[in-house]
């Protein structure tokens, strides 16, 4: 089989733009949780301290609980996202910033010293939470008001908005059951499919993993556990269905039903191919994973070979196999 190249789509694997496979109603969930958890994170804020909002001695509404807006929100079973990552991320990064300040006031490597010291403690303490770095900084550079706050920091505004924002969280995804908030209420809800064990012999497929993700609907950012629970959505769908084509047609797309980067997908052309006999060779199109954008021409009994089942493209740029939602 041979083919040829176009230039242009390897960026997009050298950019990692993935596909988002999360529907339009759960992206706008996200978007309005977001809206509220922050409105919710002011208005406690600015309640608990109504004379001393944005002074020395009162509070502050963090910029990184905007950061943080985001994993809970928009990505609420995330490993990042969950509540010990949220709580230690930003106290534990609060606590160095401050420390680091106090120390080694006035100098210009403080604030980059104070991250470095809260990335490796959070791993440590396994909260990684990236809006802590910002709020590490924010101990650093936040100027004479946030200076003069000392140790107070970590309780106004920091342990006042990171108690905000979970409440929100919590309270906001308690109304959708797909996404309910910390991960572990989401677990226990579901129901379990039993399948046979003597019906596990079936090989998984990139389509697959993005029917199991399909049916998630959430943002992934995969825990251990998380990450068992979408293999076993992938090994109900490729029991379902682990056909090979009967035919090869033009005009329709096939996956070689491999996984990771070895998975691709092809549309054969209507028009035959230029170089060798056209009655027996077809112009394929590599429209998905590995070597997209490649062009090149087969025999159908090639491609048959090659081919594992035919696919189509559905809603969110998600490749399944013929006949599945």
């Amino acid at each position: 089989m041979k083919s040829s190249s176009k230039p242009l789509h390897p960026l997009r694997s050298w950019l990692s733009i993935e596909r988002n496979q999360t529907s339009h109603g759960e992206k706008w969930i996200s978007a309005l949780g977001a809206l509220i958890g922050i409105t919710v994170v002011y208005q406690l804020t600015h309640w608990c301290f109504p004379a001393g909002f944005n002074h020395a001695g009162g509070a502050i509404m963090l910029a990184s609980m905007g950061a943080s807006a985001v994993l809970v929100f928009a990505v609420p079973h995330g490993a990042l996202s969950q509540p010990w990552a949220v709580i230690a991320g930003h106290l534990v990064s609060a606590f160095i910033g401050v420390s680091c300040q106090l120390m080694f006031p006035d100098q210009a490597w403080t604030g980059a010293l104070a991250v470095g010291l809260a990335v490796g403690a959070m791993h440590y303490l396994r909260c990684i939470h990236p809006p802590g770095g910002a709020t590490a900084l924010a101990a650093v550079i936040g100027g004479s008001d946030v200076h003069a706050l000392g140790y107070n920091y970590l309780l106004t505004p920091v342990a006042i908005n990171v108690a905000a924002i979970l409440l929100a969280g919590i309270v906001f995804n308690a109304c959708f059951a797909w996404r309910r908030y910390p991960v572990q209420l989401h677990r226990r809800r579901q129901q379990a499919i039993a399948v046979p064990s003597a019906q596990r012999h079936v090989d998984l497929t990139q389509e697959d993993f993005h029917a199991a993700i399909g049916q998630l609907n959430s943002f992934v950012d995969i825990t251990d556990e998380s990450l068992t629970e979408l293999l076993e959505l992938a090994k109900q769908n490729a029991e379902r269905d682990a056909l090979h084509p009967d035919l090869i047609e033009p005009g329709r797309c096939y996956s070689n039903g491999r996984l990771g980067r070895a998975w691709s997908v092809r549309r054969v052309s209507v028009t035959p191919a230029l170089s060798g006999p056209s009655a027996d060779r077809l112009v394929f199109a590599v429209v998905a994973g590995d070597g997209i954008g490649d062009i090149g021409h087969a025999t159908a009994a090639e491609l048959r070979q090659w081919a594992r089942f035919e696919v189509s493209l559905h809603e969110g740029g998600r490749w399944a196999k013929l006949g599945s939602r």
